[in-house]
């Protein structure tokens, strides 16, 4: 089973190397890794061209925002399941890409998730949130709850037969895939209790108090077009659960 994993970059050259490391290093022999990168103007490209042994396709071309530059990838890819690691994340263990692909055949799933370890870019080892899959399902979504998305995979045909990212979206269109595919569109998913990768903290939807207001407008958006009725009060009450979650690296 061929599994194509896909890298958006633009200006990613502080962090680029450790995603690319964590791919040579990883355990799985049928492993496609495809960069999209959004015509960086830093050492972005460099690196890329540097690392041919490990990237198996790429382009750096203006695109029209992240979901573009993802479909894109999608698009180039010819594996049978595809996932996305971001520019500044890594796998940080080496049967990551294995592990995932157990899942798929033991259970038969159309989707495998996993968890995720927040950290300090000054510190990787320093763990300020760990993101619990565990806990997701369908219905949580109304709650603007989700899987990590970052260790989301499905099969190829998944976006070609229920579609893309919607380009329009500024920040959520990550909840909106994951809402159509698992609640509209009901694909079956099997949790995998791992903590599959790191992720420096900092990400887009992280940035401001502004963003928070973009993400939850998105999703009130992402449940209704998606037939599943929520409101702003059951959106915002997840924040509880982020803190919860933060708590126990505080100290």
């Amino acid at each position: 089973m061929k599994v194509s994993i896909i890298t958006v970059t633009f200006n990613s050259s502080e962090t680029l190397q450790d995603t690319i490391n964590s791919i040579s290093f990883q355990d799985y022999p049928d492993l496609e890794y495809i960069i999209v990168d959004g015509k960086s103007k830093d050492g972005t490209v460099d690196i890329i061209k540097n690392n041919l042994d490990v990237v198996s396709k790429w382009i750096s071309e203006p695109d029209k925002g992240l979901y573009d530059a993802m479909n894109k990838g999608i698009r180039m890819a010819t594996g049978d399941i595809v996932g996305i690691i971001n520019s500044d994340d890594f796998y940080h263990r080496p049967d990551a890409i294995s592990q995932l692909v157990n899942t798929f055949q033991e259970f038969g799933a159309q989707c495998v998730y996993a968890d995720v370890r927040f950290v300090k870019p000054e510190n990787l080892e320093k763990t300020v949130r760990y993101y619990h899959s565990s806990r997701f399902a369908p219905h949580k979504f109304k709650r603007g709850l989700m899987p990590a998305h970052p260790t989301f995979f499905t099969y190829r045909k998944n976006f070609e037969k229920f579609g893309y990212y919607k380009t329009d979206y500024k920040i959520a269109a990550d909840f909106e895939l994951l809402v159509r595919f698992l609640h509209k569109h009901k694909l079956s998913y099997q949790y995998l209790p791992l903590d599959l990768m790191k992720m420096r903290t900092g990400g887009l939807s992280t940035k401001s108090w502004k963003s928070n207001i973009i993400i939850n407008q998105e999703d009130l958006r992402a449940c209704r077009e998606n037939g599943l009725e929520t409101n702003y009060f059951w959106l915002y009450s997840r924040y509880f659960k982020k803190a919860l979650e933060v708590l126990p690296h505080l100290f």
